[in-house]
């Protein structure tokens, strides 16, 4: 009798390490796809902050939906 429980204790553990290793492998893994999209959100900021800062006051005025009326108003 005592074999069975030693034996069911033992693959309690193995259950339960396994079931820690599956956890943490899932938890790496969005780890990892959170900093690839960060990263990838980063990226596509700063293209649009070179495209902004290429502009001058006329051209951004029109991007955001305005017209430019002379000599410096965007209505």
């Amino acid at each position: 009798m005592r074999e069975y429980l030693l034996a069911a204790g033992v693959i309690a553990g193995l259950l339960g390490f396994s079931h820690w290793q599956a956890y943490q492998a899932g938890a790496a893994s969005e780890r990892a796809a959170t900093l690839t999209r960060s990263i990838d959100l980063i990226r596509e900021r700063s293209k649009t902050n070179a495209e902004i800062n290429r502009l001058d006051a006329a051209g951004l005025c029109r991007e955001l939906g305005g017209r430019w009326v002379q000599p410096d108003t965007c209505e």
